[in-house]
């Protein structure tokens, strides 16, 4: 079971099914709804009959998906009985993430084009690797595979859960044996490392993975679990501690800001893959604590466009538990490269501006110019072209909601420690309200073609250099003999 800070595990009130006219009507009896991942019934259906009608700019999404190879019929699966990830031997994730956005971009272009031959196709290929895959080996990355590919794959077999051929009971083991408890055991025990020896994306992996298995295998207390992390987890992924300071300019700081562009980027979209899985079940995370996601959302926007943000400086503890240890200190916002981009913000922006009626500037910017947005094998050949599904011009881009189903949305449950206007502050940090002052660094580090997810020690050193990150208590030698050790991890 997760560990919780702050509530009893559980106790979340999560409302589903509340708030009709702006979410998806859950089942009968409070169940969760079905497809309830990324994508609703409703979401399926728009998609087809906008590309049908020849609407823009989904007619340019959905090129973007068909020009996709992995969206092709023709692909085969190459399933693995085991899958490993991370320094300390051979590495085969590569073979996985392929197979997995296949899946998905076929399930997603048969539920555009109306074609079977599609749907078989992501079948064939989740029904082989649920009858073949048994572990996920390797260094602490493993809890990254576990997460990231565990949210993706889940998402891929949503879409085709009710074809005849898809073996479902076969694939719900393969979620809740193989992918789910690292993802859990992660948010529980962090390697063995102090709570904040991870950056916050490495926390956001495995929360998408352990709430994408809830609502798949309609575990209603997993989902409960889940849910409550994002408010009040103890490590960097808790949405509190993600975004630690909101200014009196109505943006929050992004920490991962002060590390690099690349995993900011990474962060904030598994973060609105959250808020989205959650929001399709009827409970509002977008929300939560005044929209406190919509602040740091903005945040990352803005410096990615080039602009100055604020950045408070922020000192981690880091290292093993009974082991190495140390701190390190981020000190300003990174340089950014302002070509990079990844399809992450079609989804955040459209909730926003359309379901909402919410102004956001500078996500209205940024997801103009990302567009269209492709998916996995469309950002670059490494696992961080791999982070996101993608393709959210097409999914996610919406009419404007009406006045009375903007206001309608849920508002979820909350205890005492929610209330507020969602200037909380982080632990050690002080006051979570500061005026922006500062200018983000003029340095554009990074690049396009980086690998967002890649911890190994080999990066250290340009991850460094671009957020203004200082090691202290032990530099750089110990923290790379740390990369060796089993406690400890990667530098995260």
């Amino acid at each position: 079971m997760l560990k919780i800070a702050g509530t009893a595990a559980g106790a979340t009130g999560i409302g589903i099914g509340a708030g009709a006219a702006a979410t998806p009507a859950s089942a009968a009896g409070g169940a969760l709804a079905h497809p309830g991942l990324l994508h609703t019934k409703a979401d399926l259906a728009r998609m087809a009959a906008k590309v049908k009608a020849g609407a823009q700019p989904y007619t340019a999404g959905y090129a973007k998906l068909t020009a996709n190879r992995h969206a092709q019929s023709g692909w085969r699966a190459n399933p693995q009985a085991i899958v490993s990830r991370g320094s300390g031997g051979p590495q085969n994730y590569r073979i996985l993430y392929n197979d997995v956005h296949a899946a998905y971009q076929n399930a997603l272009r048969h539920h555009v084009s109306g074609e079977d031959v599609y749907a078989d196709t992501a079948v064939a290929i989740l029904n082989a690797w649920s009858a073949e895959l048994t572990a996920i080996h390797g260094s602490a990355d493993r809890f990254l595979a576990a997460g990231l590919y565990g949210y993706q794959i889940a998402n891929a077999a949503e879409l085709v859960r009710d074809h005849p051929d898809f073996e479902l009971d076969r694939f719900k083991e393969l979620l809740t044996g193989v992918f789910a408890p690292l993802s859990d055991d992660f948010l529980v025990k962090h390697n063995n490392a102090v709570v904040s020896n991870y950056w916050t994306n490495w926390d956001l992996t495995a929360m998408a993975c352990v709430l994408a298995t809830g609502i798949f295998c309609d575990d209603k207390a997993q989902v409960a679990r889940a849910v409550d992390y994002f408010k009040h987890g103890e490590g960097l992924g808790s949405v509190k501690k993600a975004i630690p300071v909101v200014h009196d300019d109505g943006l929050a700081e992004w920490l991962e800001a002060g590390r690099d562009q690349g995993h900011a980027l990474l962060g904030v979209g598994l973060m609105g893959i959250f808020c989205e899985m959650a929001w399709n079940q009827g409970v509002d995370l977008y929300g939560y604590d005044d929209s406190r996601f919509l602040k740091g959302a903005q945040y990352v926007a803005k410096w990615s466009l080039g602009g100055p943000v604020a950045y408070t400086e922020n000192t981690r503890a880091k290292g093993a538990i009974n082991g190495w240890s140390g701190r390190e200190t981020a000190s300003r916002a990174a340089g950014v490269d302002p070509n990079m981009t990844r399809p992450i913000w079609a989804m955040i922006a459209n909730h926003y501006t359309k379901r909402r009626g919410l102004d956001a500037t500078y996500l209205t910017r940024i997801a103009a110019k990302s567009a269209p947005e492709g998916g996995g094998g469309d950002y670059g050949p490494n696992s961080g072209g791999y982070d996101q599904l993608g393709f959210g011009t097409l999914a996610f881009t919406r009419d404007k909601a009406t006045k009375a189903e903007a206001s309608a949305s849920p508002s979820p449950a909350t205890d005492a420690a929610d209330s507020g206007s969602g200037n909380g502050s982080a632990s050690g940090r002080g006051s979570g309200s500061k005026k922006a002052g500062s200018s983000a660094s003029a340095s554009a580090q990074g690049g396009r073609g980086e690998d967002l997810a890649a911890t190994g020690t080999s990066d250290f050193p340009a991850w460094t250099a671009a957020g203004g990150v200082a090691a202290l208590a032990g530099g750089l030698l110990l923290l790379r003999r740390r990369n060796n050790r089993s406690g400890g991890g990667t530098h995260g």
